[in-house]
């Protein structure tokens, strides 16, 4: 690491690497037409079958109206389909369609060799060591923050 380089700011670092990443995965994708966000929304769904939309967008870090911008994207594609609730008819379940799950089935090892290339310039007790300090970082700095809405 360059003495320049440790005078930049951590989140300047952080979303300079998320946006390399997130171009690299999107290049990777991009037969397949869905973005680096939605693949991440339509693998939560795919793992949990009627998550309704806070619980979502809890997992995903996102507010309600990207979640939404997402979902609706996802549902055009026909990759995902909404339900009402139960419980609570203004709330709707969400499930990921047969398109959609064959979606994530063939393209969850293109998700894999992101983390394979990450691997390559770092080592297996780096990466694990990364993935727990980013971990303690987004626990503390959402500690800061509050619940998000």
């Amino acid at each position: 690491m360059t003495t320049e380089s440790r005078k930049l700011p951590i989140g300047f670092m952080m979303g300079v690497t998320y946006r390399k990443l997130a171009a690299l995965f999107q290049q990777r994708l991009s037969a397949y037409g869905i973005t680096p966000e939605q693949w991440s929304a339509l693998n939560q769904i795919n793992c949990a079958q009627g998550l309704i939309q806070r619980e979502l967008a809890e997992r995903l870090g996102k507010d309600k109206p990207s979640t939404t911008r997402i979902l609706d994207h996802l549902e055009k594609k026909g990759l995902i389909y909404k339900k009402a609730g139960d419980r609570d008819r203004r709330s709707f379940l969400v499930y990921s369609t047969e398109l959609g799950q064959e979606v994530i089935r063939v393209t969850t090892p293109i998700e894999e060799s992101i983390t394979a290339e990450v691997k390559t310039c770092i080592s297996d007790e780096e990466h694990d060591m990364m993935i727990e300090l980013l971990q303690r970082v987004q626990l503390h700095v959402e500690g800061k923050l509050g619940h998000m809405d």
